[in-house]
């Protein structure tokens, strides 16, 4: 082999070496991880639905001993739909605690009780159950009875009650988590349907 014939197959043999040893770039887009106009939209209708649900059936529902929180359903959905990330959820959580002071006995609580009920739902989302189908129902069951012990919690001493008010409140805050596991275990998936999610 002839000097520059060798030199021309080192020549290859180096770039295609560089070639080989080249680290790959992924890119990423810039818009990972948030939620866009049609998220946050599809974010106040459930809400604002919520709302409108607590001032009119539920408050028809209330005389029968439940206390149905139709906002805490409506987050519950949102999170479930939308999947968002923990700080995400958390927001959502907020945004219905901040609607949920309209009408709330005790102002400020909601912020609490929803900011970490949300986050309980962010985690079934990411749980072993998340693809299962009675996992709407669980999810909303326990991050509904979450948020009542929570506002429980903050309420009783903030209205200088006894621990017989907590007895009193418990049947109604079991009776709302049932209540809310069944609306959006019926809701998630035809809502998932019509939205593509």
């Amino acid at each position: 082999m002839s000097t520059e014939n060798l030199n021309q197959v080192n020549a290859a043999d180096t770039e295609t070496g560089s070639a080989e040893q080249a680290p790959r770039v992924v890119a990423v887009s810039k818009n990972a991880g948030v939620l866009d106009v049609t998220s946050l939209v599809l974010v106040a209708v459930l809400i604002a639905a919520g709302f409108i649900l607590n001032l009119t059936v539920g408050k028809a529902i209330s005389a029968i001993g439940i206390g149905p929180e139709f906002i805490i359903s409506s987050f519950c959905l949102a999170i479930l739909l939308l999947k968002p990330n923990a700080i995400q959820s958390l927001v959502i959580g907020l945004i219905a605690a901040t609607v949920i002071q309209l009408t709330t006995s005790v102002p400020g609580a909601d912020f609490v009780a929803e900011g970490a009920a949300s986050l309980v739902m962010f985690a079934f989302t990411k749980s072993a159950l998340a693809d299962k189908p009675v996992m709407p129902a669980i999810g909303s069951f326990v991050t509904t009875l979450i948020s009542g012990l929570i506002f429980a919690a903050i309420a009783i001493p903030a209205k200088g009650a006894t621990i017989e008010l907590f007895y009193v409140m418990l049947p109604v805050i079991v009776g709302t988590a049932f209540f809310n596991a069944i609306v959006v275990q019926v809701l998630a998936a035809p809502l998932k349907k019509v939205l593509g999610r």
